[in-house]
Protein backbone atom coordinates (compact mmCIF):
# COMPACT_ATOMS: atom_id res chain seq x y z
CA UNK A 1 0.00 0.00 0.00
CA UNK A 2 1.40 3.40 -0.98
CA UNK A 3 1.94 5.87 1.84
CA UNK A 4 -0.20 8.97 2.11
CA UNK A 5 0.03 12.28 3.94
CA UNK A 6 -2.74 14.19 5.70
CA UNK A 7 -2.72 17.64 4.12
CA UNK A 8 -4.70 20.84 4.64
CA UNK A 9 -5.70 21.69 1.07
CA UNK A 10 -8.13 24.53 1.69
CA UNK A 11 -9.05 27.06 4.36
CA UNK A 12 -11.86 29.51 4.93
CA UNK A 13 -13.22 31.68 7.71
CA UNK A 14 -16.06 33.97 8.67
CA UNK A 15 -15.63 37.01 10.92
CA UNK A 16 -18.85 38.77 12.01
CA UNK A 17 -19.07 42.46 11.16
CA UNK A 18 -20.46 43.66 14.51
CA UNK A 19 -17.56 45.22 16.43
CA UNK A 20 -17.78 45.63 20.20
CA UNK A 21 -14.90 47.68 21.56
CA UNK A 22 -13.63 47.82 25.12
CA UNK A 23 -15.21 51.25 25.46
CA UNK A 24 -18.62 49.64 25.05
CA UNK A 25 -18.15 48.16 28.53
CA UNK A 26 -17.31 51.33 30.46
CA UNK A 27 -20.89 51.81 31.63
CA UNK A 28 -21.34 48.17 32.61
CA UNK A 29 -21.70 47.17 36.25
CA UNK A 30 -19.55 44.17 37.19
CA UNK A 31 -20.08 41.75 40.08
CA UNK A 32 -17.85 39.10 41.59
CA UNK A 33 -18.58 35.44 42.23
CA UNK A 34 -19.83 36.48 45.68
CA UNK A 35 -22.48 38.63 43.93
CA UNK A 36 -21.01 41.79 45.45
CA UNK A 37 -20.61 44.77 43.16
CA UNK A 38 -17.00 45.42 42.17
CA UNK A 39 -16.12 48.87 43.43
CA UNK A 40 -13.35 49.49 40.91
CA UNK A 41 -14.56 51.92 38.20
CA UNK A 42 -15.51 50.14 34.98
CA UNK A 43 -13.03 52.19 32.94
CA UNK A 44 -10.20 50.99 35.18
CA UNK A 45 -11.43 47.39 34.89
CA UNK A 46 -11.53 47.66 31.09
CA UNK A 47 -8.05 49.18 30.86
CA UNK A 48 -6.57 46.49 33.10
CA UNK A 49 -8.38 43.85 31.05
CA UNK A 50 -6.75 45.14 27.86
CA UNK A 51 -3.29 45.14 29.46
CA UNK A 52 -3.66 41.50 30.52
CA UNK A 53 -5.42 39.95 27.53
CA UNK A 54 -4.40 42.24 24.68
CA UNK A 55 -8.04 42.43 23.55
CA UNK A 56 -9.17 45.78 22.15
CA UNK A 57 -12.22 44.60 20.18
CA UNK A 58 -14.27 41.50 19.63
CA UNK A 59 -16.87 40.45 17.04
CA UNK A 60 -20.48 39.43 17.67
CA UNK A 61 -22.73 37.67 15.17
CA UNK A 62 -25.81 39.40 13.74
CA UNK A 63 -29.02 38.63 15.63
CA UNK A 64 -30.32 36.46 12.80
CA UNK A 65 -27.12 34.45 12.35
CA UNK A 66 -26.37 31.21 14.18
CA UNK A 67 -23.29 29.08 14.74
CA UNK A 68 -24.32 26.74 11.92
CA UNK A 69 -24.73 29.68 9.52
CA UNK A 70 -21.21 30.94 10.17
CA UNK A 71 -19.86 27.38 9.94
CA UNK A 72 -21.47 26.91 6.52
CA UNK A 73 -20.03 30.17 5.17
CA UNK A 74 -16.52 29.27 6.34
CA UNK A 75 -17.00 25.78 4.89
CA UNK A 76 -17.95 27.09 1.45
CA UNK A 77 -14.85 29.27 1.41
CA UNK A 78 -12.61 26.34 2.39
CA UNK A 79 -14.20 24.12 -0.29
CA UNK A 80 -13.67 26.82 -2.91
CA UNK A 81 -10.08 27.30 -1.77
CA UNK A 82 -9.35 23.58 -2.08
CA UNK A 83 -11.15 23.14 -5.39
CA UNK A 84 -12.79 19.86 -4.36
CA UNK A 85 -16.28 18.66 -5.21
CA UNK A 86 -18.16 18.74 -1.87
CA UNK A 87 -19.95 15.53 -2.85
CA UNK A 88 -16.60 13.73 -2.49
CA UNK A 89 -16.30 14.59 1.20
CA UNK A 90 -16.23 11.55 3.47
CA UNK A 91 -16.74 13.42 6.75
CA UNK A 92 -17.91 16.77 8.05
CA UNK A 93 -16.64 17.36 11.59
CA UNK A 94 -17.85 20.45 13.44
CA UNK A 95 -16.27 21.48 16.72
CA UNK A 96 -18.30 23.78 18.96
CA UNK A 97 -19.36 24.06 22.59
CA UNK A 98 -22.94 25.30 22.66
CA UNK A 99 -24.42 24.62 19.24
CA UNK A 100 -26.94 27.14 17.95
CA UNK A 101 -28.00 29.61 20.60
CA UNK A 102 -30.89 31.71 19.36
CA UNK A 103 -30.43 35.44 19.93
CA UNK A 104 -31.90 36.69 23.24
CA UNK A 105 -32.08 33.14 24.62
CA UNK A 106 -29.70 31.02 26.65
CA UNK A 107 -30.88 27.63 25.37
CA UNK A 108 -28.54 25.65 23.16
CA UNK A 109 -29.83 23.76 20.14
CA UNK A 110 -27.90 20.77 18.80
CA UNK A 111 -30.83 18.84 17.39
CA UNK A 112 -30.01 18.18 14.64
CA UNK A 113 -26.24 18.35 15.02
CA UNK A 114 -24.49 21.46 13.70
CA UNK A 115 -22.61 19.26 11.20
CA UNK A 116 -25.92 17.95 9.84
CA UNK A 117 -27.12 21.52 9.36
CA UNK A 118 -23.90 22.42 7.57
CA UNK A 119 -24.22 19.42 5.27
CA UNK A 120 -27.77 20.46 4.42
CA UNK A 121 -26.71 24.06 3.84
CA UNK A 122 -23.97 22.89 1.47
CA UNK A 123 -26.51 20.79 -0.40
CA UNK A 124 -24.46 17.59 -0.11
CA UNK A 125 -26.59 14.56 -0.98
CA UNK A 126 -23.94 11.84 -0.71
CA UNK A 127 -25.15 9.61 2.19
CA UNK A 128 -21.61 8.33 2.69
CA UNK A 129 -20.54 11.80 3.76
CA UNK A 130 -20.89 11.42 7.53
CA UNK A 131 -21.63 14.59 9.50
CA UNK A 132 -21.08 14.82 13.25
CA UNK A 133 -20.11 17.19 16.04
CA UNK A 134 -17.38 17.00 18.65
CA UNK A 135 -17.20 18.71 22.05
CA UNK A 136 -13.66 19.24 23.26
CA UNK A 137 -13.64 22.81 24.55
CA UNK A 138 -11.55 25.42 22.79
CA UNK A 139 -9.14 22.78 21.36
CA UNK A 140 -12.07 21.31 19.41
CA UNK A 141 -10.92 22.26 15.91
CA UNK A 142 -7.46 20.77 16.48
CA UNK A 143 -9.08 17.63 17.86
CA UNK A 144 -11.28 17.45 14.77
CA UNK A 145 -8.19 17.60 12.55
CA UNK A 146 -6.50 14.89 14.66
CA UNK A 147 -9.63 12.77 14.31
CA UNK A 148 -9.72 13.31 10.53
CA UNK A 149 -6.04 12.33 10.37
CA UNK A 150 -6.79 9.12 12.26
CA UNK A 151 -9.61 8.19 9.85
CA UNK A 152 -7.37 8.96 6.88
CA UNK A 153 -4.51 6.86 8.25
CA UNK A 154 -6.97 4.02 8.87
CA UNK A 155 -8.09 4.16 5.25
CA UNK A 156 -11.67 5.05 6.23
CA UNK A 157 -11.67 8.57 4.80
CA UNK A 158 -9.86 10.51 2.08
CA UNK A 159 -11.43 13.95 2.34
CA UNK A 160 -12.75 15.65 5.48
CA UNK A 161 -14.18 19.07 6.23
CA UNK A 162 -13.24 20.21 9.74
CA UNK A 163 -14.90 23.34 11.14
CA UNK A 164 -14.67 25.30 14.38
CA UNK A 165 -17.60 27.67 14.99
CA UNK A 166 -19.08 29.41 18.02
CA UNK A 167 -21.37 32.23 19.18
CA UNK A 168 -20.02 32.75 22.67
CA UNK A 169 -21.58 36.22 22.86
CA UNK A 170 -24.91 34.48 23.59
CA UNK A 171 -23.80 32.44 26.60
CA UNK A 172 -21.89 35.10 28.55
CA UNK A 173 -22.91 36.79 31.78
CA UNK A 174 -22.59 40.51 31.10
CA UNK A 175 -22.05 41.16 34.83
CA UNK A 176 -18.92 38.98 34.83
CA UNK A 177 -15.63 40.67 33.86
CA UNK A 178 -14.55 37.53 32.01
CA UNK A 179 -17.41 38.08 29.54
CA UNK A 180 -15.28 40.69 27.78
CA UNK A 181 -12.93 37.97 26.52
CA UNK A 182 -15.36 36.07 24.35
CA UNK A 183 -16.52 36.54 20.75
CA UNK A 184 -18.02 34.80 17.72
CA UNK A 185 -16.64 33.39 14.47
CA UNK A 186 -15.97 30.34 12.33
CA UNK A 187 -12.99 28.73 10.62
CA UNK A 188 -12.90 25.72 8.31
CA UNK A 189 -10.35 23.47 6.64
CA UNK A 190 -10.37 20.75 4.01
CA UNK A 191 -8.20 17.82 5.11
CA UNK A 192 -7.16 15.39 2.37
CA UNK A 193 -5.20 12.20 1.92
CA UNK A 194 -2.46 12.91 -0.64
CA UNK A 195 0.02 10.28 -1.92
CA UNK A 196 3.43 10.77 -0.33
CA UNK A 197 5.12 10.81 -3.73
CA UNK A 198 3.09 13.89 -4.66
CA UNK A 199 3.78 16.06 -1.61
CA UNK A 200 6.01 16.50 1.42
CA UNK A 201 3.36 18.55 3.22
CA UNK A 202 1.16 17.15 5.95
CA UNK A 203 0.72 16.32 9.61
CA UNK A 204 4.01 15.22 11.19
CA UNK A 205 2.85 14.46 14.73
CA UNK A 206 0.14 15.15 17.29
CA UNK A 207 -0.16 15.38 21.07
CA UNK A 208 -3.32 15.28 23.22
CA UNK A 209 -3.97 15.36 26.97
CA UNK A 210 -7.02 15.61 29.23
CA UNK A 211 -6.82 16.55 32.91
CA UNK A 212 -10.25 15.89 34.43
CA UNK A 213 -9.78 15.64 38.19
CA UNK A 214 -9.21 18.95 39.98
CA UNK A 215 -9.23 20.73 36.61
CA UNK A 216 -12.52 19.43 35.20
CA UNK A 217 -14.69 22.38 36.23
CA UNK A 218 -12.33 25.28 35.60
CA UNK A 219 -14.81 26.21 32.87
CA UNK A 220 -18.44 25.42 33.57
CA UNK A 221 -22.02 26.69 33.46
CA UNK A 222 -23.28 28.71 36.45
CA UNK A 223 -25.74 31.40 37.45
CA UNK A 224 -25.14 35.08 36.84
CA UNK A 225 -22.96 37.11 39.17
CA UNK A 226 -25.79 39.63 39.41
CA UNK A 227 -27.42 39.43 42.87
CA UNK A 228 -30.90 37.98 42.77
CA UNK A 229 -30.47 36.58 39.25
CA UNK A 230 -32.60 33.59 38.27
CA UNK A 231 -30.53 30.53 39.33
CA UNK A 232 -32.18 28.43 36.60
CA UNK A 233 -30.63 30.58 33.87
CA UNK A 234 -26.99 29.67 33.55
CA UNK A 235 -24.04 31.21 31.75
CA UNK A 236 -20.52 30.24 30.81
CA UNK A 237 -18.17 30.70 33.76
CA UNK A 238 -14.39 30.51 33.96
CA UNK A 239 -11.93 30.30 36.83
CA UNK A 240 -9.49 32.56 35.04
CA UNK A 241 -6.54 32.27 37.40
CA UNK A 242 -6.84 28.48 37.60
CA UNK A 243 -7.00 28.18 33.80
CA UNK A 244 -3.96 30.41 33.40
CA UNK A 245 -1.85 28.49 35.93
CA UNK A 246 -2.89 25.14 34.46
CA UNK A 247 -2.19 26.21 30.89
CA UNK A 248 1.22 27.80 31.56
CA UNK A 249 2.33 24.60 33.25
CA UNK A 250 0.97 22.01 30.83
CA UNK A 251 0.67 23.46 27.32
CA UNK A 252 4.42 23.96 26.70
CA UNK A 253 5.10 20.35 27.75
CA UNK A 254 2.43 19.06 25.35
CA UNK A 255 3.93 21.16 22.56
CA UNK A 256 7.39 19.74 23.26
CA UNK A 257 5.98 16.20 23.30
CA UNK A 258 4.53 16.85 19.85
CA UNK A 259 7.89 18.06 18.53
CA UNK A 260 9.71 15.14 20.15
CA UNK A 261 7.45 12.67 18.33
CA UNK A 262 8.62 13.88 14.93
CA UNK A 263 12.22 14.55 15.94
CA UNK A 264 12.12 18.33 15.53
CA UNK A 265 13.49 21.16 17.64
CA UNK A 266 11.61 24.28 18.65
CA UNK A 267 13.87 26.31 16.36
CA UNK A 268 12.55 24.32 13.38
CA UNK A 269 9.10 25.87 13.83
CA UNK A 270 8.48 28.97 11.72
CA UNK A 271 5.06 29.89 13.13
CA UNK A 272 3.03 28.96 16.20
CA UNK A 273 -0.73 29.16 15.76
CA UNK A 274 -1.99 29.25 19.33
CA UNK A 275 -5.52 29.48 20.71
CA UNK A 276 -6.31 33.17 21.01
CA UNK A 277 -7.44 33.44 24.63
CA UNK A 278 -4.95 35.75 26.29
CA UNK A 279 -1.97 37.54 24.75
CA UNK A 280 0.23 37.28 27.84
CA UNK A 281 -0.63 33.60 28.26
CA UNK A 282 0.33 32.80 24.67
CA UNK A 283 3.58 34.69 25.07
CA UNK A 284 4.14 32.69 28.25
CA UNK A 285 3.64 29.42 26.35
CA UNK A 286 6.39 30.28 23.89
CA UNK A 287 8.79 31.48 26.58
CA UNK A 288 8.24 28.31 28.60
CA UNK A 289 8.59 26.10 25.52
CA UNK A 290 11.89 27.71 24.53
CA UNK A 291 13.07 27.37 28.12
CA UNK A 292 12.46 23.61 27.93
CA UNK A 293 15.13 23.61 25.19
CA UNK A 294 17.48 25.81 27.22
CA UNK A 295 16.81 28.80 24.96
CA UNK A 296 15.93 32.38 25.87
CA UNK A 297 16.20 34.23 22.56
CA UNK A 298 12.83 34.06 20.78
CA UNK A 299 12.25 35.36 17.23
CA UNK A 300 9.82 38.26 17.18
CA UNK A 301 7.69 37.07 14.27
CA UNK A 302 6.85 33.47 15.15
CA UNK A 303 3.45 33.99 16.77
CA UNK A 304 0.64 35.54 14.68
CA UNK A 305 -2.07 37.08 16.88
CA UNK A 306 -5.67 37.97 16.06
CA UNK A 307 -6.96 38.36 19.61
CA UNK A 308 -6.50 42.14 19.64
CA UNK A 309 -9.32 42.71 17.14
CA UNK A 310 -11.27 39.44 17.18
CA UNK A 311 -11.23 38.33 20.83
CA UNK A 312 -11.60 34.69 21.86
CA UNK A 313 -13.99 32.80 19.57
CA UNK A 314 -13.02 29.45 21.11
CA UNK A 315 -12.78 26.66 18.49
CA UNK A 316 -12.70 29.24 15.68
CA UNK A 317 -9.55 31.12 16.73
CA UNK A 318 -6.88 28.84 15.26
CA UNK A 319 -8.48 27.93 11.90
CA UNK A 320 -9.40 31.59 11.42
CA UNK A 321 -5.86 32.72 12.25
CA UNK A 322 -4.32 30.12 9.94
CA UNK A 323 -6.68 31.10 7.12
CA UNK A 324 -5.68 34.76 7.49
CA UNK A 325 -1.95 34.02 7.39
CA UNK A 326 -2.28 31.48 4.59
CA UNK A 327 -4.03 34.05 2.41
CA UNK A 328 -1.63 36.88 3.33
CA UNK A 329 -4.17 38.85 5.34
CA UNK A 330 -1.79 39.48 8.25
CA UNK A 331 1.06 41.91 7.87
CA UNK A 332 4.57 40.51 8.56
CA UNK A 333 3.31 36.91 8.59
CA UNK A 334 3.55 34.64 5.57
CA UNK A 335 4.01 30.95 4.86
CA UNK A 336 5.95 29.07 2.21
CA UNK A 337 5.89 25.43 1.12
CA UNK A 338 8.09 23.40 3.44
CA UNK A 339 7.62 25.62 6.51
CA UNK A 340 7.04 23.86 9.82
CA UNK A 341 4.18 25.22 11.92
CA UNK A 342 2.53 24.17 15.14
CA UNK A 343 -1.12 24.40 16.17
CA UNK A 344 -1.76 24.24 19.93
CA UNK A 345 -4.74 24.89 22.17
CA UNK A 346 -6.14 24.52 25.67
CA UNK A 347 -9.67 24.66 27.01
CA UNK A 348 -12.60 23.25 28.93
CA UNK A 349 -12.25 19.73 30.17
CA UNK A 350 -9.43 20.57 30.77
CA UNK A 351 -8.02 19.54 27.42
CA UNK A 352 -4.76 20.29 25.61
CA UNK A 353 -3.65 19.34 22.11
CA UNK A 354 -1.05 20.18 19.49
CA UNK A 355 -0.23 19.38 15.86
CA UNK A 356 3.12 19.71 14.15
CA UNK A 357 2.47 20.39 10.47
CA UNK A 358 4.60 20.86 7.36
CA UNK A 359 3.08 23.41 4.99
Amino acid sequence: MSQTRTVITGTGSFIPQNIKTNRDFVNQEFYGEDHAKIATPALEIVDKFKDITGIEERRYADSGMNTSDMAAIAARRAIEDSGIDPETLDQIIVAHNFGNVLNNTIQTDVLPAIASRVKQSLGIRNPNCVAYDILFGCPGWIQGVIQADAYIKAGIAKKCLVIGAETLSRVIDIYDRDSMIFSDGAGATIIESIPAEETESGILSTSVQSHCVDEAFYLHFGKSNFPGADPDIRYMKMKGRKVYEYAIKNVPMAMKACLDKCGLQVTDVKKFFLHQANEKMDEGFIKALYKLYGLREIPGDIMPMSIHKYGNSSVATIPTLYDHVKHDHMESHELETGDIVMFASVGAGMNINAICYKV
